[in-house]
């Protein structure tokens, strides 16, 4: 089962796509795919239903997979590849760090550059 969330910005709904390649609408089943939504026993609910009995939509935008993010928090550097892609050593132990939610976005969403920025990683 691929889950994922769809609509405009801000008013994503949740859905599901079918082993045809359509997306079906979860609303009637959950409001939004949010860390709970994705507990063992939210997901063997989900599991347990036919995709043909949900409608099918055709929306312009997907969203972020997941909705109401309470935290980002990065691991950087934790493969030797992006390290050198990055140009940089390898650390001992990974980099972590944290990310503002407001830079969660949807697969074909634009990326928004702050204002003044010289470097988007």
């Amino acid at each position: 089962m691929k889950l994922l969330r769809y609509g405009p910005k801000g008013q994503e709904k949740p859905g599901l796509l079918d082993a045809a390649g359509q997306i079906r609408d979860l609303s009637d089943h959950l409001d939004d795919l949010t860390g709970a939504a994705l507990s063992d026993a939210a997901l063997a609910i989900l599991a347990d239903l036919d995709p043909k009995t949900l409608q099918v939509v055709t929306p312009e935008r997907i969203g972020p997979c997941v909705g109401h993010v309470g935290k980002f928090i990065c691991i950087g550097l934790n493969y030797s590849d992006h390290a050198a892609e990055a140009g940089m050593e390898v650390p001992p132990e990974p980099v972590i760090f944290a990310k503002a939610t407001s830079a969660i976005c949807g697969p074909n969403d634009a990326v928004e550059i702050p204002r003044g920025s010289v470097k988007t990683d």
